[in-house]
């Protein structure tokens, strides 16, 4: 993988002309270095990442239009709207949520990339939530049993 380079990627722009369709969103990818990642995400009402953790990295989301809601370890659940930054750190179980009624899109991005790029490859437009676990455990992102009601 190569470092970051200087540059603007536009609005219209991925990186590779990859677009990723999983669970429902879909995912852009900005940029991509052993450091980070980024993507922009549009999150459809009622589209939603089921609670998991990332063993290896830092993950955030810049809320751009909508409003997702978030249950972040074990906590009650917090909403996040235009212009807030969720922190998610490397170890801390999260779920992400749109229940807004309207779509909401939001800029993603992890440090270290780690084998995140690779996941999304493995899980594009794949329809089997069970699948989708097991690909993701074999890329460092671990997906949790539903919470107890």
């Amino acid at each position: 993988m190569e470092l970051m380079t200087a540059g603007v990627t536009t609005r219209e722009a991925s990186v590779d002309d990859v677009t990723w369709h999983i669970l429902g969103q879909t995912y852009v990818p900005k940029h991509r270095s052993e450091s980070s990642m980024s993507w922009h995400a549009t999150f459809p009402h009622g589209t939603f990442v089921p609670h998991h953790i990332h063993t290896t990295q830092d993950e955030f989301i810049y809320v751009l239009t909508g409003e997702l809601e978030l249950e972040l370890d074990g906590g009650a659940p917090v909403k996040a709207g235009p212009g807030d930054l969720v922190r998610m750190p490397q170890d801390v179980p999260h779920g992400i949520f749109n229940r807004s009624g309207k779509d909401a899109t939001c800029l993603f991005w992890v440090s270290p990339t780690a084998n995140l790029w690779d996941l999304f490859v493995a899980i594009d437009n794949v329809p089997d939530p069970a699948e989708i676990v097991r690909l993701a455990a074999q890329h460092q992102v671990d997906f949790l049993p539903p919470p107890s009601a």
